[in-house]
């Protein structure tokens, strides 16, 4: 049975933040209560590569790293279904071919946490290339400093707190709906 929400839909839902801002937690619980497909762009390029992000990034560099999943994105907005939830890397949507991409061809949410919240949540994680053997406060404040200016050009903003998973969904799903009620774009080939 279709859900009122995914018979507004007719094209993926894209998330994008900074690492630890719940991309893929609130991603996947997304996915869950609309009844539509999850995918995780990190894992589909590491399937890609058949390597991890991290030996990706240690091996070949950020560059081919982002050639990488620019292709992968394409492919993940452009093969069926077309209704899905793809959460990104951190850095996907501040590439510009990827991110015009998704805000062509998708419904892009910004999951927009502070930096007390984004050090909390990726302080014990080795998973993170950028994070790996150095300050994270350090590095995260400049992410945020450098990268929330083009956040803010994804189509609805969410503030993230150290709240629950269900609270976050909630407001995800509310914002969804009031975008697409708005007559926003919600089908933008």
């Amino acid at each position: 049975m279709e859900t009122k929400e995914q018979s507004l839909l007719n094209c993926p839902i894209v998330m994008v933040g900074l690492m630890g801002a719940g991309k893929t937690s609130v991603g996947r619980a997304l996915a869950n209560r609309l009844k539509i497909p999850f995918v995780d762009s990190d894992k589909e390029i590491e399937a890609a590569a058949g390597c991890s992000v991290v030996d990706i990034f240690a091996m070949y560099g950020e560059t081919e790293f982002r050639r990488v999943e620019q292709r992968v994105m394409q492919r993940l907005l452009n093969e069926p279904p077309v209704c899905k939830v793809i959460s990104t890397g951190e850095g996907a949507f501040i590439t510009p071919s990827v991110r015009e991409l998704v805000l062509k061809n998708a419904i892009t949410v910004w999951l927009k946490a502070d930096l007390e919240l984004l050090v909390k949540r990726t302080n014990f994680r080795d998973t993170r290339p950028q994070l790996l053997h150095t300050d994270s406060r350090k590095i995260l404040a400049q992410l945020i400093k450098e990268r929330y200016d083009i956040y803010a050009m994804a189509d609805i903003t969410v503030e993230t707190r150290d709240e629950s998973l269900r609270r976050t969904l909630n407001k995800v799903v509310d914002a969804i709906q009031k975008y697409i009620k708005d007559g926003k774009p919600n089908g933008k080939k």
